[in-house]
């Protein structure tokens, strides 16, 4: 995926655009898709790295299992090269002129570029976590963050019998949220399940609910567990994960 960023040389120096395509590229990653900062590094490109159309490239790389590798371009500038060669190549103009100052002029392209399976790698690869919990137990948890996790909640059943209303609530909360049901297994494999899937939160419906209304509801990152009135679920689940 790339994007063609034109702007005017004389309005914007081209080093402070460079500037702002690596900030808001290291952004994306670390704040959008949740990659590890501590395994994200910008490098520029040597002299004789670059294109020949090229005044400054800057990768950004991920220390993957094997080492550091390019993970995506945060900026590229290219000048105003293709934009020319077009014009040369077709015989077309390709200027553009500012409706506001009526000023005519070849754009110059500045082009950050990241590829989609590349991107994906790195959200696993800094989300799958192996930890050791008390005793001999331990467990795999994919710590997504609630924007990219696959299923932002789940409704559990403590048992058969609660299947009903558990399924009116996962009815409900799919509404507004990547909702998932699952009623196979006891209820600490069906969380473990979601552990090793991402989910941030689990909601146990269970039969001091049917008396109080309320429902629990598990963290994944912590464990913990909260007792919530089902009129205040929305709420509460918009809070703990900002959707």
């Amino acid at each position: 995926m790339e994007i063609e960023y034109f702007f005017d040389p004389e309005e914007n120096n081209w080093k402070d655009v460079w500037a702002t395509w690596k900030k808001d590229s290291m952004s994306f990653l670390v704040d959008t898709l949740g990659v590890d900062q501590e395994r994200l590094r910008l490098r520029d490109h040597a002299e004789d790295e670059l294109s020949h159309y090229s005044e400054g490239t800057t990768d950004v790389e991920f220390h993957f299992p094997f080492g550091w590798s390019e993970l995506c371009a945060a900026g590229a500038y290219r000048t105003d090269f293709d934009l020319n060669a077009h014009q040369d190549a077709s015989g077309k103009k390709l200027t553009y002129r500012d409706p506001f100052t009526n000023k005519e002029f070849v754009p110059h392209v500045m082009e950050p570029s990241l590829g989609v399976d590349r991107a994906v790698l790195v959200t696993l690869l800094s989300a799958y976590t192996e930890e050791q919990l008390e005793g001999d137990d331990s467990r795999i948890v994919m710590k997504f963050k609630p924007e990219v996790a696959p299923i932002t909640v789940s409704v559990l059943p403590l048992t058969n019998k609660l299947k009903e209303p558990a399924e009116a609530l996962a009815e409900e909360l799919s509404k507004t949220f990547r909702t998932d049901y699952d009623a196979s297994g006891s209820i600490g494999k069906r969380y473990r399940r979601y552990d090793e899937i991402g989910t941030p939160l689990c909601i146990t419906v269970d039969f001091d609910g049917e008396e109080d209304g309320t429902v629990t509801v598990r963290d994944r990152d912590t464990m913990a567990q909260e007792r919530v009135k089902k009129e205040e679920l929305v709420a509460y689940i918009r809070e703990k994960t900002g959707l």
